[in-house]
């Protein structure tokens, strides 16, 4: 996805969103701003991939705030969230291996990517996140590819979002690799913002649950190919399907011209709506060949 003149507002208010997540020293939160914005000045052009440009906004004010993690609070939180939520969404999942319990796993994860903060305009419930995820299983998918994914599912490499999340992607693992597939899971390697890292596979176990896990090799925004290890490379072109969970790895991956290719997200984002020829605030499972 290219960058859109709605992303440089959006940037900047989450820089400041997520200094304040750290701190309430003025001087920091100024510090950070300042680095953001001299990160935009230099690298917004349009027709460059939005994710390019957000990575060297975030990773400024980063350094600016001294490399600090701002979302480890909320990470946490999301973790815990998300345990109490499992035993909910395995019981509207079941636990059949079969296309009905697959997409019934997809609308569960893609529900899971609700577990965002600092998006503009868009706000987590989190004091009764259980009602909401009840309310969105009975709606479904508002774009539900799922039945197009099933004979793909031999060696899925899948790209996880955010951290919480990430546990409720356990459904859909579960069920491609009950179906035969083998699956590589992918997460950040290293903290920004409130994506997965190797520590949520490890504080989760979910190294059991797959057949390899990965790393994208750095903290760019989204999968940075020029930054990735080869390992990972070599991974997205061998496999059946890629499955890229949320808007940042969206933002990335529709770059790179990858098929088949799903998208499992919420759309919380005008601009990637558009881009995606949809509306706000859609549970989309979309296969892209």
């Amino acid at each position: 996805m290219k960058i859109d003149p709605r992303c440089a507002h959006c940037l900047l208010s989450r820089v400041h969103y997520q200094a304040l997540l750290l701190t309430d020293d003025t001087e920091t939160v100024n510090a950070a701003v300042v680095a953001g914005l001299d990160a935009l000045h230099r690298t917004y052009r349009l027709g460059e991939p939005s994710a390019r440009i957000s990575t060297a906004v975030h990773r400024s004010a980063y350094r600016a705030m001294g490399d600090r993690d701002p979302y480890l609070e909320k990470k946490v939180f999301s973790r815990e969230l998300a345990v109490e939520l499992m035993p909910l969404a395995r019981s509207l999942v079941g636990d059949n291996i079969s296309a009905e319990g697959f997409r019934r796993a997809v609308v569960a994860a893609t529900i899971g990517n609700t577990l965002d903060f600092g998006v503009e305009g868009f706000d987590v419930n989190e004091q009764d996140f259980e009602a909401e995820f009840k309310r969105l299983f009975s709606q479904g998918l508002d774009v539900d590819d799922t039945d197009r994914l099933i004979p793909l599912l031999d060696d899925v490499v899948y790209i996880t979002d955010n951290s919480g999340e990430v546990l409720l992607d356990t459904l859909v693992l579960e069920q491609v690799r009950g179906m035969g597939g083998r699956v590589t899971l992918v997460v950040r390697g290293a903290p920004i913002l409130n994506d997965a890292t190797l520590e949520d596979v490890e504080i989760h176990g979910i190294e059991a649950q797959v057949d390899r896990v990965l790393t994208t090799g750095s903290n760019a925004i989204g999968v940075c190919l020029d930054e990735a290890p080869a390992e990972l490379v070599d991974a997205f072109e061998r496999a059946s399907l890629i499955i890229s969970k949320g808007m940042a790895n969206y933002e990335t991956m529709s770059e790179y011209g990858y098929r088949p290719i799903a998208y499992l997200l919420r759309t919380k984002c005008q601009t990637v709506a558009d881009d995606m020829g949809l509306k706000m605030d859609m549970l989309v499972a979309k296969l892209v060949e």
